[in-house]
C-alpha cells in the first residue's frame, strides 16, 4: 500500500518493503524476555529515589494512554509532559483529563501562540511541512523537563522506523538519541539554532532547542520507546485506552481511517495533507498498511477503502489553519502546489494525476 516514495522506506528483491519485514520478524522475538528487560530498566529507575522516575510526552490520545497505563501498572512515579496545541480538539481536551485522572502530575506546556504562528508558517512555506513546530516541541520540551528534574526515563510510544520503514538499525533501536531525531522526528533535519531569524529570536525559540546526548547522559536520563519491549499494535493500544477512559471520534476518522487517532489536534490533519502532494499517499495509506500487516484486512479491501474514500482534502481544518496562521486560501493551495512531486504527479487534460494509481479508475479533479 506504501508507494516508494515514502521518505526512508526501501523494498527488497521480491518488493517487499522493510516495514513489512520488520513486522514478520515480531514472530520471533522473545516478548517476555523484553518484558523482563522492561522491568529491569524500571527497578534501575526507582532505585535512583529522583522525585519522578519517568517522564512520559503525552497528548491525551490513546498512545499515550496506554504508555501511561503500562508504567503505572509497574509502579512507576510519572511526570507526563505536554506540548499544548494551538488547534487542541474538545475531545483532545477530555482526553487529557482522563490521562491524569489515572495518577500522574501533568505538565500542560503552551508556547506564545504569536511564536508558533510564525514558526508553523515559515516551515510550512519552506519545507511544505506545518508539522515541524509540532514535532520539534512534543519531542524536546519533555527531554529537557527530565533534565530538569532528574528522572532517569522518558518513555515515548512506538518507534516509526520500525513501523512505517527505516534501517533495521534504527527500526530494532530501543533507546531514543539525536541520531534517530534528525532521521524520523519530522523535522526536515533542522533544529531550532537553523530557524533563528529577526523575527524568530533564539529566545523565541526557547521550547525549541533540548539538551544534547551528552546532556542527558551525563544526567543519566535515557529515552527509550515503549513499542521494543511490547508489541506496538493501534487497535491494541486503543482497547487498553478505551478500558482506561479514553474516548474515541464519535463521527470517525478526521484522517485516515482510526476513529480513535488523530483525534487531538485539528492540524494534525495539515500535516498528514501534505504527504498527498510531496508522495502520492495519505494518511489512510499508512493505516490501511498497518491493518494489512497485522492481518485485518486484505490488500484488496483495502484498495476498496481507498476508492471508496476518494478526495481527503480537509477543508474545515485548512480554514482553521488559514485563520491561524493569517494566509488566505488561495495561498495555502499555492504553498502546497510548490510541494507536488514531478516525479509521482503527470498533467493529463487539465488534471494532476498519478500513472499507475492503484485505484485506475480514480476520478482525478
Amino acid at each position: 500500500m506504501i508507494p516508494e516514495t515514502r521518505p526512508n522506506i526501501s523494498f527488497d528483491a521480491s518488493g517487499v518493503c522493510d516495514a513489512c519485514r520488520r513486522h514478520d520478524e515480531r514472530a520471533s522475538v522473545d516478548w517476555a524476555a523484553r518484558e523482563r528487560r522492561f522491568a529491569e530498566i524500571v527497578a534501575a529507575a526507582k532505585v535512583r529515589g529522583r522525585p519522578y522516575d519517568a517522564v512520559i510526552p503525552v497528548s491525551g490520545g490513546k498512545d499515550s494512554t496506554w504508555q501511561v497505563v503500562t508504567c503505572l501498572e509497574r509502579g512507576l512515579h510519572v511526570l507526563a509532559v505536554t506540548w499544548r496545541s494551538p488547534a487542541r480538539t474538545e475531545l483532545g481536551d477530555r482526553n487529557l483529563a482522563n490521562l491524569v485522572s489515572l495518577g500522574v502530575d501533568h505538565i500542560d506546556f503552551q508556547i506564545d501562540p504569536r511564536v508558533e504562528r510564525r514558526f508553523m508558517l515559515r516551515a510550512f512555506e519552506r519545507f511544505g511541512s506545518s508539522g515541524i513546530p509540532m514535532h520539534m516541541a512534543l519531542f524536546n520540551i519533555p527531554l529537557g523537563l527530565a533534565l530538569k528534574f532528574g528522572a532517569p526515563l522518558v518513555v515515548w510510544g512506538e518507534n516509526s522506523a520500525l513501523e512505517y520503514g527505516g534501517p533495521q538499525r534504527m527500526a530494532q533501536a530501543w533507546r531514543m538519541d539525536r541520531e534517530w531525531l534528525r532521521t524520523y522526528g519530522v523535522t526536515q533535519g533542522t533544529t531550532a539554532r537553523d530557524w533563528i531569524s529577526p523575527e524568530l529570536t533564539a529566545r523565541d525559540l526557547t521550547p525549541y532547542f533540548g539538551p544534547s546526548d551528552a546532556e542527558l547522559e551525563s544526567a543519566g536520563v535515557e529515552a527509550l520507546f515503549l513499542g521494543h519491549f511490547f508489541r506496538w499494535d493501534p487497535v491494541a493500544t486503543y482497547e487498553v485506552a478505551k478500558a482506561h477512559g479514553f474516548q474515541a471520534r464519535p463521527e470517525g476518522a478526521a484522517t485516515g481511517i482510526y476513529g480513535f487517532a488523530d483525534v487531538d489536534d485539528h492540524f494534525i490533519s495539515i500535516h498528514h495533507y501534505l504527504k498527498w502532494f510531496k508522495f502520492g499517499f495519505t494518511r489512510t495509506f499508512d493505516n490501511l498498511s498497518l491493518e494489512i500487516r497485522n492481518g485485518r484486512l486484505m490488500r484488496d479491501q483495502a484498495v476498496e477503502i481507498i476508492r471508496a474514500r476518494g478526495d481527503e482534502t480537509p477543508h474545515e481544518d485548512i480554514a482553521r489553519f488559514c485563520e491561524f496562521t493569517g494566509i488566505t486560501r488561495e495561498r495555502f493551495f499555492e504553498i502546497c502546489e510548490r510541494f507536488r512531486h514531478p516525479a509521482v504527479w503527470t498533467r493529463r487534460d487539465g488534471h494532476w494525476v498519478i500513472a499507475g494509481f492503484l485505484v485506475p479508475d480514480r476520478v482525478w479533479a
